[in-house]
């Protein structure tokens, strides 16, 4: 027991310091938000002059006019379209003097920096990560100037901009500007859906912060749709331009991320009625005349596609063809009245009922909205709030002498107006409605304005009401139905002509009750293809697949039609047009289906979450940018396709001059920059034809990777190197001079330069790879810098493939193995053991003896009593070493071939350049016109008629210094030959080369004729 007291006071006190505690934590909360709101106070009220920016100038004027009770002052402001209205408010707890003036939509637009912006700068895939910045248009500057001059004197800005994602963009465009100039300056948020008093009133007392969530999704969607845009546009028109001249020379071929799938749906719908095989139907209809009235019974099967069946079933009703009234129905029913209207209706009903386009009608709604008849036009809400006092809506309209009778009787319901409701809403506006009664508008702005009028009584009126009669009949156990509609109440009907409901007399038929029809028919008939898609059919499908928002319907479709990717039938149904559908077929034909709304959906999923703050803005951008850019890159790799697609539409392909195929060329991303993380591509030099690898972010960035002069040919290969990093590092397909590698390796085989090819990485003498070595250039040379490789370059790694691993060295005294040693056995190019055969075929070759392929699956080929250079058997495949023999030191895997590298009168090592008559060569450099103008090469520098005839090109692979030179005195490449200089080792002479023995065309080798090769 004393226990439990003991334990009872101990817990009463632990309770007794928790309420002391949340007592002075809620107390200390709480003077904090005093002193926060205290402050708040203390600035506002410094607040003398008020800086308030709306969307457009007619909002502006209808803003002030409510907020000055129609006192205020109009002056002039440095751009004619947008004016300056003061007035004195009372707000922030106090009278203070407000200038209100407007922009006219975006201040700012979005572009490339100038390296990017014009057409042939660069390659299109390098939009997707070029640097862009915000400008301001030379037509805005004088608004923007009106700004800046204005903010000076005030303290406070509000923003009045519409209240959606653009508005708010346009708001903090207004914010930077202005912040630019007043860094201290107050900056507040006006919420209001319609310029009427008491909505305006209601935003002053409620001003907010403005949303920077909503901000960042206009921001990626704008910087996206200008990468993709311009990245895709400037590829389609520059190569298609060039492929269909006659079609297409002067056409701009843009690309948007949401008109081509506009396009699609058209093009789709177009394929469908094409594809479309009729069918023909059989049915059975019964008719019953009574007195001037004709009932037609419908058949109950509906239809049968099988003529025999219902011909059997028509003659079994014509044996007995009485008819039997097996039922008859009466129910009340309804046609309910329209839904309240949101931006897509207004669209596709004004483009059904009133025929205006989508954008002429929200071109109108939006400045109805801005002379404050209606409210604001661009929303997704089809819900009244319960806050919004409708019956002041309706009275207002009862002064109309057209519909103002039928506003009174909605006043007088039961309940008053009582709206439909639906199940959207945006949380910010609601759906369109009129905000006051005029009787002064003309043409297609009274008809619009007359429609959302006739559209809001409708929608708060009551359904039509009806009685339906139903009467089933059979005949021969085959059953029919007829029905009957008696209109009771028209209700909404009343004041909306755009929907009808007809009555429908039947007599009264009796349950069975029997009689016998006038006539009982088998007709036919065939079923028929969907049709063309109007433009509200078309609204409809971009909705459903969310392709663009409420508020850019209209825009894109208006894009397909201005560039002539589609046309206007008679009745106002789309077409596609010739290029229209070549373009959707070509890339679907690349397999991705780039006109199917799934990419585009996907991005206006997440710009939704982004501007609800639930997603990173940044995140986003990248995904996005990634996903795209990966799509450009495969259409430019098949870009052929979409030639192929054309040319049914447009003509055969025009022949692409040979001078002009390297401007067809979009050359792709081979690996990122080690230094600032951009794509590194493969570009031409500006003399001659060969390559270099550079950053995309030159001049600001230099790194760069040049080949040798050795390399003809280079090109990015598909394949994707699996160890390097950062992924991915793509392969390069190379083709190099013939006599520039050693003897055993393939003069075309493709490699890594990402570092894990140690063969082509000593070939290339990419010395950036190694480790003190410079290379990879910062600048304009050509990697002779001695700084350690940057951070990102892989590790050096040994080459996995066999065909590229490096020959042991000779011994030494020049000897070399023997290929027919019992020592070192004979591997052809597989890995296997070549087989020996013996040359039977008439010839200088008869009888000698020969290594090939045991499977013929290569071209390996040796001859027996050949030796090998270095060591190993010549051919297109090493010879593996014997299995436990210690390894030979790795020697160096090619020549020194670039500026760098020992090979002047004087090398690294000493050495010189010897003629054949043991003197020293001189260097001169070719003047002649032609390819070679400019080259630098060796040559005896005795005078001409006494020249040895030696000659070397300055640039061609010489041998590595402090390398034993094989006794025919030349290193032997793969295909031969023996150089006819040599270098002077320690400075001791040769003696001079043995005449080259004359060798087979095709193999290489001496002894016999391309015409006896046993490989021919």
């Amino acid at each position: 027991m004393l226990a439990l007291n003991s334990a009872g006071s101990v817990l009463s006190r632990i309770q007794s310091r928790i309420r002391r505690s949340c007592f002075f934590a809620l107390r200390s909360d709480l003077s904090q938000d005093t002193s926060e709101r205290a402050d708040m106070n203390r600035s506002r009220t410094q607040i003398k002059r008020v800086l308030c920016v709306a969307e457009k100038n007619d909002a502006a004027k209808g803003i002030s006019e409510i907020m000055s009770g129609g006192r205020a002052r109009r002056r002039e402001g440095l751009s004619k379209f947008n004016k300056l209205y003061e007035f004195e408010y009372h707000l922030f707890g106090q009278n203070v003097s407000v200038t209100m003036t407007s922009v006219s939509g975006h201040l700012l637009g979005l572009e490339f920096k100038a390296p990017f912006q014009k057409w042939h700068s660069c390659n299109p895939v390098l939009l997707f990560d070029a640097e862009v910045e915000k400008y301001c248009p030379d037509n805005m500057a004088p608004i923007k100037r009106t700004l800046e001059k204005e903010v000076r004197q005030c303290q406070a800005l509000i923003i009045w901009t519409d209240c959606d994602r653009e508005g708010e963009n346009i708001g903090f465009e207004v914010i930077d500007v202005c912040k630019a100039v007043k860094s201290n300056l107050q900056v507040f948020r006006a919420k209001f859906s319609e310029i009427t008093p008491n909505s305006i009133r209601r935003a002053c007392e409620t001003l907010t912060e403005p949303d920077v969530n909503v901000s960042d999704a206009v921001d990626v969607r704008q910087e996206l749709d200008l990468r993709i845009g311009a990245s895709f546009t400037r590829f389609q028109t520059l190569r298609l331009q060039k492929i269909f001249p006659a079609s297409l020379a002067n056409q701009l071929i843009s690309y948007g991320s949401c008109q081509f799938p506009t396009l699609g749906f058209v093009v789709e719908r177009f394929k469908a009625i094409q594809a479309f095989i009729p069918e023909t139907f059989y049915k059975i209809k019964v008719l019953h005349q009574v007195d001037e009235d004709c009932v037609e019974f419908s058949w109950k099967r509906n239809r049968l596609f099988n003529h025999t069946a219902c011909l059997v079933l028509y003659q079994i009703c014509m044996e007995d063809p009485r008819a039997t009234v097996t039922a008859v129905t009466s129910k009340p029913k309804s046609k309910w009245r329209p839904l309240p209207l949101d931006t897509v209706e207004l669209e596709k009903l004004a483009s059904r009922k009133l025929k205006i386009s989508a954008k002429e009608t929200m071109k109108i709604a939006e400045k109805l909205y801005t002379q404050g008849f209606i409210s604001y036009p661009r929303t997704e809400t089809n819900i009244f709030p319960a806050s919004l006092a409708l019956a002041p809506l309706v009275e207002e309209q009862r002064q109309s002498s057209v519909w103002g009778a039928f506003a009174q009787r909605v006043l007088d319901q039961p309940g008053g107006p009582s709206p439909r409701q639906g199940k959207n809403s945006d949380q910010a506006h609601p759906p369109i409605h009129p905000t006051k009664f005029t009787h002064s508008l003309q043409g297609n702005e009274g008809r619009v304005y007359e429609f959302v009028v006739r559209h809001f009584l409708a929608c708060v009126s009551q359904d039509a009401l009806g009685q339906e009669t139903v009467v089933d009949i059979n005949i021969a156990q085959e059953k029919f139905s007829a029905s009957g509609l008696m209109i009771i109440a028209r209700n909404y009907l009343d004041v909306y002509p755009y929907d009808r409901w007809s009555a429908k007399v039947i007599p009264v038929y009796q349950l069975h009750s029997q009689f016998q029809p006038s006539a009982i028919e088998m007709v036919d008939g065939q079923t028929s293809p969907p049709q063309l898609l109007t433009e509200a059919d078309l609204i409809s499908l971009m909705e459903k697949h969310g392709i663009g928002t409420d508020a850019t319907h209209a825009e894109h479709i208006e894009t397909i039609k201005s560039r002539m990717y589609v046309g206007l039938t008679a009745d106002q149904r789309f077409l596609p047009g010739e290029l229209g559908m070549g373009l959707v077929e070509g890339y679907n034909a690349m397999g991705y289906e780039m006109s199917k709304p799934n990419l585009r959906a996907e991005l206006e999923a997440d710009l939704k979450l982004v501007s609800e703050g639930r997603k990173d803005k940044r995140a986003v951008l990248q995904h996005h940018i990634q996903k795209y850019k990966s799509v450009f890159i495969e259409s430019v790799r098949k870009a052929k396709k979409l030639d192929e697609a054309l040319t049914p539409y447009l003509g055969a392909a025009a022949e692409v001059p040979e001078s002009q195929q390297p401007d067809m060329e979009m050359p792709l991303p081979v690996r990122k920059c080690p230094h600032c993380g951009r794509d590194m591509l493969l570009k031409k030099k500006r003399e001659g034809t060969s390559k270099y690898l550079s950053c995309v972010g030159y001049p600001a960035c230099k790194v760069a990777v040049w080949f040798p002069d050795t390399v003809l040919e280079v090109s990015r290969d598909d394949g994707v190197c699996p160890t390097c990093r950062p992924h991915p590092v793509h392969m390069l397909k190379f083709k190099f001079r013939r006599g520039s590698l050693p003897a055993t390796m393939p003069l075309e085989f493709v490699g890594c330069i990402g570092g894990c090819d140690e063969t082509l990485r000593e070939v290339l003498d990419l010395k950036y790879l190694r480790a003190g070595g410079g290379g990879v250039t910062d600048g304009g040379g050509r990697g002779n810098d001695s700084r350690p490789p940057r951070p990102g370059w892989p590790s050096v790694r040994p080459s996995t493939v066999p065909a590229r691993a490096p020959q042991p060295r000779p011994p030494p005294g020049g000897s070399s193995f023997s290929a027919d040693s019992s020592n070192d056995p004979i591997v052809c190019n597989c890995g296997q053991d070549a087989v020996l055969l013996t040359v039977r075929k008439d010839g200088p070759n008869q009888g000698r003896q020969f290594y090939k392929c045991n499977a013929g699956t290569c071209n390996f080929f040796l001859w027996a009593s050949e030796p090998s250079q270095q060591g190993a058997p010549r051919s297109l495949g090493p010879a593996l070493p014997q299995q436990g023999a210690p390894q030979p030191a790795r020697p160096s895997l090619g020549f020194r071939n670039t500026p760098g590298s020992s090979r002047g009168q004087n090398g690294g090592s000493g050495d010189q350049i010897t003629c054949n008559c043991g003197e020293a060569a001189v260097t001169r450099t070719v003047q002649k016109d032609g390819p070679n103008k400019g080259r630098v090469f060796h040559t005896c520098g005795k005078p001409r008629e006494q020249q040895c005839g030696f000659f070397q090109w300055a640039d061609e692979n010489d041998p590595p210094a402090g390398a034993r030179l094989p006794p025919a005195g030349g290193f032997h490449s793969g295909e031969g030959s023996v150089k006819k200089g040599r270098k002077a080792a320690g400075g001791t002479h040769n003696p001079a080369a043995a005449k080259k023995p004359r060798t087979c065309g095709i193999c290489h080798c001496p002894g016999h004729t391309r015409l006896t090769c046993p490989q021919r």
